[in-house]
C-alpha cells in the first residue's frame, strides 16, 4: 500500500500581493450574488463529535457541498460568480447590479449579446459552467479529459453544453478549451486555474468559491466554535484551497488556523514544490490516472501558489486508498454522527485526517500539526456522489479504484 507523504512548508515568503482576492469585501459580494438566486440555500457543516473522540480530536466538522443548487458539488459557486462579473465588466455595471433575476433576464441579454463560455473539466466545474450558462441564456463548450466517466459527461450533457470526452489529461484540454474560444466570437474561458496573462476570470472564480468558506465560518460560530485550530483542504490546481485558505488568513490575520493541502499523488504539483523547497512551480505530467478526478490537475494556478506558498503549514500527498477510506467513513461514522455523502475527491482530507490520527507511520506528522483533544478541525466535502456507479462500488463493494 502505498504510503501517505508530506512536506512541510519552508518555501520563501513573498508579499502576498495576491492575499486581497479573498478579502472580507471581495467575499461579502460573492456572498451576495448567490443569495440571490432562488436556489440559493447554506449547505450543512456536519459536526462529527463521536468521530472526534474516536480519532482522539476536539471537534471535527464537515461542509457538506452535496446539496449546493442541487448540483451535487461546490464548484458552480466559482463559475457562476465569475461569468457573473464577466458580464459586468462588459456591460460596464458593478456585479452588484445583477442580482440572479437581472442577470437573467430578456433584457441584460439584449444588452450583452450572445457568448460561448468554454471550459476544461472533470465533471463539477464543467457542469457548473454549463448550468449557469444555460441560466444565462448562453452558450457552453466543454472539455472533458480521458478517464472522464459517462455519468459526469452525462450530466454536463444534460445541462445543454456542447460537450467531448478528448484522449488528453485535464492540463492538455484546458489548453484545447483556451485555444477554441481564442478562434470564436465572444468565446470566453471560464477556467479555475491561472496562468500568466489569464488572472482576473481565475481570481472571480477564487472568489466565488468563497461564499462557501464564509458560511461554514459563520456555521461554526453557531455551534459554539469560535474558530478553527486546523483546516484542510484538498487541491487539484489550487483554486479551491487558495481560496479558503486566503479567506482565513484575511479573516484571522494574528492568528489563522494551521492549514494542510491535500492532493492525489499521481499529481501532487504542489507538494512536489513544497518539497523542492524553493518556492517555484513545479509541474506533474502524465495520464494521473486516480478515483479522486477532480484533484487530477498537475499545473498550478498562479494566483492560489503565491497564497499558499505563504499561508500553508502542510502539503500532502494522498494515494487512493485514503480517498476511499475517508468516503467509508464519512459514510459510516460511529453511531449517533449523520453520514456523509462525500465523493472521491470531497473525502480525500479527511481520510488522510483518520490516518494522520491512527497511523503511527504519520506519528511525526501529527505531532508537527499539533493534532490533538484540543483541536477543532474543519474540512470540505466538495461533492457527493457525482459518479453515482463509482462511489456505490467505493462504498458498498469495497474497491479502491
Amino acid at each position: 500500500m502505498k504510503p501517505i507523504e508530506w512536506a512541510v512548508n519552508t518555501m520563501p515568503k513573498t508579499d502576498d500581493r495576491h492575499l486581497p482576492v479573498m478579502s472580507p469585501e471581495e467575499i461579502k459580494r460573492a456572498r451576495s450574488f448567490h443569495e440571490s438566486f432562488p436556489q440559493y440555500k447554506e449547505t450543512p457543516l456536519t459536526k462529527l463529535p463521536h468521530m472526534a473522540d474516536h480519532l482522539g480530536l476536539g471537534e471535527i466538522y464537515i461542509k457538506d457541498e452535496s446539496y449546493r443548487f442541487g448540483l451535487n458539488a461546490f464548484k458552480v459557486l466559482g463559475g457562476s460568480y465569475a461569468m457573473a462579473k464577466y458580464v459586468a465588466k462588459q456591460t460596464k455595471k458593478e456585479v452588484s447590479d445583477l442580482p440572479y433575476q437581472v442577470l437573467t433576464s430578456q433584457a441584460l441579454k439584449e444588452e450583452f449579446g450572445q457568448a460561448t463560455f468554454f471550459t476544461a473539466t472533470d465533471g463539477n466545474h464543467g457542469r457548473g459552467v454549463a448550468w449557469a450558462a444555460r441560466q444565462l441564456g448562453q452558450k457552453a463548450v466543454v472539455f472533458m479529459p480521458k478517464g472522464t466517466t459517462l455519468n459526469r459527461f452525462n450530466n454536463i450533457k444534460a445541462e445543454g453544453a456542447d460537450v467531448t470526452i478528448e484522449e488528453s489529461n485535464y492540463d492538455e484540454c484546458v489548453r484545447m478549451a483556451a485555444d477554441a474560444a481564442s478562434k470564436v466570437k465572444n468565446g470566453v474561458v471560464v477556467q479555475d486555474t491561472a496562468w500568466d496573462g489569464y488572472e482576473e476570470i481565475p481570481a472571480w472564480i477564487m472568489q466565488g468559491y468563497g461564499t462557501m468558506v464564509m458560511e461554514a465560518d459563520e456555521q461554526l460560530k453557531e455551534y459554539g466554535c469560535e474558530r478553527p485550530t486546523h483546516v484542510f483542504v484538498q487541491a487539484g490546481v489550487g483554486s479551491l484551497a487558495g481560496a479558503v485558505i486566503g479567506y482565513f488568513k484575511n479573516r484571522y490575520p494574528v492568528n489563522p488556523p494551521i492549514c494542510v493541502v491535500v492532493e492525489a499523488d499521481v499529481a501532487a504539483c504542489l507538494y512536489e514544490g513544497a518539497k523542492a523547497g524553493d518556492g517555484n512551480i513545479r509541474i506533474v505530467d502524465g495520464d494521473m490516472q486516480t478515483i479522486m478526478a477532480g484533484l487530477a490537475c498537475g499545473e498550478p494556478n498562479t494566483i492560489s501558489w503565491d497564497i499558499l506558498k505563504n499561508h500553508t503549514d502542510t502539503f500532502i500527498s494522498a494515494p487512493d486508498w485514503a480517498a476511499a477510506q475517508g468516503m467509508r467513513m464519512l459514510a459510516a461514522p460511529i453511531k449517533g454522527d449523520t453520514p456523509v455523502t462525500s465523493g472521491e475527491s470531497g473525502a480525500a482530507p479527511f481520510g488522510v485526517l483518520a490516518s494522520i490520527m491512527k497511523d503511527d507511520s504519520c506519528q511525526a506528522l501529527r505531532e508537527h500539526l499539533g493534532l490533538n483533544k484540543d483541536s477543532k478541525v474543519l474540512l470540505f466535502s466538495t461533492e457527493g456522489d457525482t459518479d453515482p456507479d463509482r462511489y456505490k462500488a467505493i462504498v458498498w463493494e469495497g474497491k479502491d479504484r
